[in-house]
């Protein structure tokens, strides 16, 4: 008979600005973030909770977080204390199971199926790792506890900060059942628009299609949507596993008429891809790409060497990228290729802004 598998995910919560609140304490209790200065064209990487009150955001231009926030404080990153702090909670987790898939410095899958620890309760682990992290490392975590990796993912913001919450495998049906469309992993703003015009608002109104219908109407996004709406995911938790890029891309609901709007879209997307390369710990890397679909569907991909997010690089990618359709866009990305030897354990101190083109 087959293990029942026990996931639980581990999210630190607003770590960066977790870290810089235990090492000053007088900073508790303002809205503080982590980010680069407003005069830089900086970006907020991560806040805390007092901070987020006011509405600011991860990724959130620094100039606009003041406007929001006008008492924030926003403080220099130290990517060497977060490493350490993230190598501490990674070591707690080694306590509990060597099946672990960090997806970031300060975000984990564990299978902890068939473990005695805790009289094999995955909640009492989850407990455990949490109360560990507290002591030890001097910051709070959330969790969620579940039969596989999407919903536990889902269940660790349920009871954040600080909580966690376990969907046990007799309880899928009916948690998934309510769960907004937009909470699907795959599905951002554009397909949940989409997805909702269409009738589906839940998990429960996709249910009602069969897999045939999802194709027809979703193509290969289909079997995703049919898997996910019904609470299955048989991803396993992969510690080996070794990122090769990171990019971020952006489907528009109005196409992009020309060069110039898609132009217009960089400072955004890079601010974006800045903040996601220093949730990933900030990896070397070693090319710059872009990615561009038409309107029409087809869609080409441009790439450069590169070791920093300089925008003029990225601007010519753009422009010879374009030239190749020479038409309304549909989506724009960009992203950068890692470096091939171990580059999750090599630090790159990025500043939290990029290098606007000349003129």
């Amino acid at each position: 008979m087959s293990v029942q598998r026990k996931i639980i995910h581990i999210d630190c919560d607003c770590f960066f600005a977790a870290v810089e609140m235990r090492d000053r304490p007088e900073w508790r209790g303002i809205p503080l973030a982590v980010g680069g200065q407003p005069g830089q064209r900086g970006v907020i990487a991560t806040c805390n909770y007092e901070a987020r009150r006011f509405g600011v955001r991860s990724a959130m231009p620094s100039s606009l977080a003041l406007r929001q926030c006008p008492q924030l404080l926003i403080v220099p990153p130290d990517f060497a204390r977060y490493r350490d702090a993230s190598l501490a909670v990674h070591a707690i987790y080694q306590r509990y199971t060597a099946l672990i898939e960090p997806l970031s410095l300060d975000e984990a899958y564990l299978d902890v199926s068939g473990q005695p620890h805790c009289q094999g309760s995955a909640s009492l682990m989850a407990q455990a790792i949490r109360d560990a992290i507290r002591s030890e490392v001097g910051i709070t975590a959330s969790a969620g506890i579940a039969p596989n990796k999407f919903l536990a993912k889902i269940a660790s913001d349920w009871r954040k900060p600080d909580g966690q919450f376990l969907v046990r495998p007799d309880e899928v049906a009916e948690f998934v059942r309510v769960l907004p469309v937009e909470k699907i992993w795959g599905v951002g703003e554009v397909t949940a628009s989409k997805l909702r015009h269409q009738g589906f608002y839940t998990c429960g109104d996709l249910q009602q299609l069969p897999l045939a219908d999802m194709l027809r109407r979703f193509g290969k996004l289909g079997k995703t949507l049919y898997e996910l709406s019904r609470g299955q995911d048989s991803r396993a938790v992969e510690p080996e596993r070794e990122r090769k890029s990171v990019s971020v891309e952006e489907t528009y609901t109005r196409d992009l008429p020309d060069l110039a709007s898609c132009e217009a879209e960089l400072p955004g997307l890079l601010a974006t891809l800045a903040q996601r390369l220093e949730r990933t710990g900030s990896p070397r890397f070693r090319g710059l790409t872009v990615k561009i679909k038409f309107a029409d569907f087809t869609q080409t991909t441009v790439e450069c060497s590169g070791h920093s997010l300089d925008a003029a690089n990225y601007c010519q990618l753009l422009h010879t990228g374009y030239a190749r359709g020479g038409k309304a866009v549909r989506l724009l990305g960009v992203g950068v290729r890692l470096q091939e030897t171990d580059p999750a354990m090599q630090q790159l101190e990025l500043p939290l802004q990029y290098r606007q083109p000349p003129g």
